[in-house]
Parts: C-alpha cells; sequence; structure tokens
C-alpha cells in the first residue's frame, strides 16, 4: 500500500560499502594481496582507497572518517551505497516517506581520467539513516554538466 504522497522508489544494486580501518596500508596490503581484491585507487592523503569486489561493488577503505580525532568513527564503521538511477527523485521519495536527509545530493567526484568509469563522468551521494541509525547513502553516476 502506498501513500499518496508517495513517490516511486527502486533502489539498483549495492554500489560501494565504507570501511574504516586505522591503518591504510596494512588494509590496503590485506584486501589487495591476502584476498586478491583488485585496487582501483588509493588517495593518500587523504587516506583512501577503493577496490572492485565485482559484480559492480566497490569496497572504500578509509582511514580518515570525518569527526574523530584517531581517524576511525565506530558510528560510521560502514555504510551501505545503493546505486539509483536518479539520485534527486529517490532523495525525495524517502524524504517523502519521512526519512530525514543528512547530506542533499551533491557531487563528490569528477572522474576526468576513467578511474571509476567512463572520463568525464561523475559520482553525486546523498546521506540518510535507517531506523537503527545506521548512515545509507544513495549514489549517481552522471555525465558531467
Amino acid at each position: 500500500m502506498t501513500r499518496e504522497t508517495d513517490q516511486e522508489l527502486h533502489i539498483g544494486p549495492l554500489h560501494q560499502v565504507l570501511l574504516a580501518v586505522r591503518d591504510l596500508d596494512a588494509a590496503i596490503a590485506f584486501y589487495r594481496d591476502t584476498l586478491g581484491a583488485t585496487l582501483i585507487a588509493s588517495f593518500d592523503p587523504p587516506g583512501m582507497a577503493f577496490f572492485d569486489l565485482g559484480g559492480g561493488t566497490r569496497l572504500y577503505v578509509s582511514s580518515t572518517v570525518e569527526g574523530e580525532d584517531d581517524g576511525v568513527s565506530p558510528r560510521e564503521n560502514s555504510v551501505l551505497y545503493f546505486r539509483v538511477d536518479d539520485i534527486d527523485a529517490a532523495t525525495e521519495a524517502v524524504r517523502s516517506r519521512g526519512v530525514t536527509i543528512e547530506g542533499e545530493p551533491h557531487i563528490v567526484f569528477t572522474d576526468s581520467a576513467g578511474t571509476f568509469g567512463a572520463p568525464g563522468t561523475e559520482e553525486w551521494l546523498a546521506f540518510f539513516r535507517d531506523p537503527e541509525d545506521n548512515l545509507l547513502a544513495f549514489a549517481e553516476r552522471r555525465a558531467a554538466e
């Protein structure tokens, strides 16, 4: 049953998972060398690495989670990012269902070199929480404006 104010919403596959780590180099070695995950890119600073887990899902390890002096925030130890076709519509759909949006849709990366997909595309994210206060995100790749 839907309410009249509901907008249609269909999340896509799991796009990315964030794991907070204390030692970026050790995490890269573990996921790349021990588990065999393909390292897509690392950026240090600020302390981020991305791995291809197959099926369009990325693992994002970060040693710099905002808001904590030691670089690891237990509250944000993991974040699920869901791919959507239209981040603005998806954000409005969950907002219409009473979800508080913590981060409005915004660009986080312009992929000029094609590191994560087609060159010249942008990665957009919007953040919100589930009923257990877990941080979730919508992710959309779109052509640069």
